[in-house]
């Protein structure tokens, strides 16, 4: 009996022995399997990496063999699907006294299907990859790091050559497109792979793609690299030096992974569905930007109504008894008479102060800024508290005037537009200027999103030759202001293509020239109603004033010079910088206006002159530059 109860004992105590020492036998040879890649360095817990996915990183890593089956173009390239490995020449040493250091050159060496050495040579290249010493990592540019088709035996090069060489050659993104598309291709396979797939070849490769992720950030360029880690000179040169290692680990990882995944066809079709979804998520955010933009452009900024408010308010509290009374030089014919259509506070005083500081004689100027009611009062105190020195301003409120018909703003609304500034009255005010100024003969009409550089005295000795408007042609193929007559104008309908020629030269806004006396005499404004009136019933032409501008003055325009009104500085146009120096009147024409946070900023220090950021009334509505 007691010995039954003896070999019990033992029994449960080898059982008790056997869970112990399992666990610890099982567990020391998962960690040997882990740290056996690259030893030394910390592996986080993957299963619990979250990845980002960079919206700028484009499919391009990926070449086609030749064999293969042929990917989408313009993204992908499948010839990096091949497996591919990473070899070195290493240091030899001989007996003896004498020992010398033979050259080291990283290559490429392809690897076929059939090779019958494919164990020896991978465990070969993990034992390299962990024997890289970093000052031998620091001896290769990035261009020794390239892969190679053959394999080829270089001389070092001496720090003095490098150095040179470094002067010599332009700053390249080699670098960081080598890096970018291995991480493109290891999310590649890593969607490639089957969920909840913990194998240790695909945690390997998200830990790669986590290093080079961080190391590379937002970088766009080579130089860029180290200062995502330059805390200090050594931190830079050390990430620097890490950085070949880390691809040559990455690649190893690749290579392995490639020997898992073998089934081109089902990688060919995975790689066509992630281009297809990659292009349409890339459509989609383009629209939704371009929405965005056109939301933001007509939109008034917080602080632009923070400053027509105060205005406002600080204009009701005034005596009006004591306006300013009426002044002979606003119908003078003999001086320069200027008018801008605005509801734009801002917009109208860097008008006025821009044309004022570039003239040779303000005391010839006469600015008429014309406004709607809600914004009279804020527009009329800003001149009252900032009074324009020798030249004579004139605002004028268009609600007053009573030459606008009395259903212009229904007519409008008719129009196909949603945006409330191509639909506004002050928009369609500029074809009743001879109405609005019966006594002057000529006028110069600026539109609110001009800044002056040069005096425009010369304007007013050009011979107009029976034309009514002097403009800038923007009929030049080639040019930033390029814009043909169809592109606004529906020649397909049969009234327009009689009436018109699409080939007709087109003309811009901004900054023109009227002779009122020839368009009183033609009766335009009357031609211009009929013609609105004619877009109402069909679509004709696409909303806005300048369109109509084109088939009221048809064959009226008289060609000014190109530097009389530079435009395109309201969008991309790729205007010169020249250009802009010289011109007399730049023009934001597009929806980036300066005062807007959309704007251009390489275009906005223009602007910037004439803005008195020091006024208080700014300074409160938080206005700056």
């Amino acid at each position: 009996m007691n010995q039954i109860r003896r070999w019990r004992r033992i029994l449960i105590l080898s059982l008790l022995l056997l869970s112990v020492v399992t666990p610890i036998v099982f567990l020391s040879n998962r960690i040997k399997s882990i740290t056996s890649v690259d030893r030394g360095e910390f592996i986080e817990e993957v299963s619990d990496i979250r990845y980002k996915t960079n919206d700028d990183l484009r499919l391009t890593a990926f070449e086609q063999d030749g064999e293969g089956f042929k990917e989408p173009k313009r993204i992908l390239k499948d010839d990096e699907l091949n497996p591919v490995v990473w070899s070195s020449v290493s240091n030899k040493s001989h007996d003896g006294s004498q020992s010398s250091e033979r050259d080291k050159t990283l290559v490429l060496s392809e690897m076929s299907e059939g090779n019958s050495n494919k164990t020896k040579e991978e465990q070969a290249l993990v034992s390299q990859q962990t024997t890289v010493s970093s000052d031998t990592a620091e001896k290769f540019s990035a261009k020794d790091i390239q892969p190679s088709p053959k394999t080829k035996f270089q001389r070092p090069l001496a720090k003095s050559e490098k150095t040179s060489r470094a002067q010599l050659g332009p700053a390249t993104d080699d670098r960081i497109k080598e890096i970018r598309d291995k991480i493109i291709q290891a999310k590649a396979y890593l969607n490639l792979a089957l969920p909840g797939n913990n194998s240790q070849i695909v945690k390997e490769l998200r830990v790669r793609t986590k290093e080079l992720e961080r190391a590379v950030g937002d970088a766009t360029k080579d130089k860029h690299l180290s200062k995502r880690t330059s805390c200090s000179i050594a931190l830079a040169s050390n990430f620097i030096a890490n950085l070949p290692q880390r691809l040559k680990a990455m690649e190893l990882a690749l290579y392995k992974v490639s020997r898992v995944f073998h089934n081109c066809p089902a990688i060919a079709t995975k790689l066509h569905a992630m281009t297809y979804k990659s292009e349409e998520q890339a459509r989609a955010q383009k629209k939704q930007a371009a929405h965005l933009m056109h939301l933001a452009a007509r939109t008034t900024p917080k602080g632009l109504h923070c400053l027509s408010m105060r205005l406002t308010t600080e204009y009701f509290t005034l005596d009006h008894e004591r306006a300013k009374p009426f002044q002979q030089s606003y119908i003078n014919p003999d001086l320069y008479h200027y008018v801008v259509f605005s509801d734009n506070v801002l917009a109208c005083a860097v008008v006025v102060n821009s044309t004022i500081s570039s003239s040779k004689d303000p005391g010839k100027i006469v600015f008429h800024v014309v406004t709607d009611s809600l914004n009279y009062p804020s527009i009329s105190m800003w001149f009252i508290l900032n009074p324009v020195s020798r030249a004579t301003i004139q605002i004028l409120n268009i609600d007053d005037t009573n030459v606008l018909p009395l259903d212009q703003a229904q007519l409008l609304m008719k129009q196909n537009s949603s945006d409330p500034r191509v639909i506004s009255a002050l928009n369609h005010a500029r074809f009743y200027l001879p109405n609005i100024f019966p006594g002057l003969d000529k006028i110069v009409l600026f539109d609110h999103d001009v800044v002056v550089q040069r005096d425009l005295s010369r304007l007013w000795s050009l011979d107009m030759n029976g034309k009514v408007v002097g403009a800038v042609e923007t009929c030049h193929k080639g040019e930033p202001s390029y814009i043909a007559m169809d592109t606004l104008i529906n020649f397909s309908d049969a009234w327009v293509a009689e009436k018109f020629d699409p080939k007709a030269c087109t003309w811009a806004f901004g900054m023109n020239l009227f002779d009122l006396k020839e368009w009183r005499r033609q009766n335009l404004t009357s031609v211009y109603l009929n013609y609105f009136n004619q877009g109402i019933k069909r679509h004709l032409w696409k909303a806005g004033s300048l369109p109509l501008g084109w088939l009221t003055f048809f064959g009226q325009a008289i060609p000014l010079e190109k530097r009389w009104n530079v435009v395109g500085l309201g969008h991309e146009s790729g205007v010169k910088a020249g250009d802009i120096e010289e011109a007399a009147v730049i023009h934001y024409y597009g929806i980036m206006k300066p005062w807007l946070d959309i704007r251009i900023d390489k275009y906005k220090r223009y602007w910037n002159i004439h803005v008195p950021y020091h006024h208080p009334y700014l300074q409160r509505c938080n206005i700056h530059d």
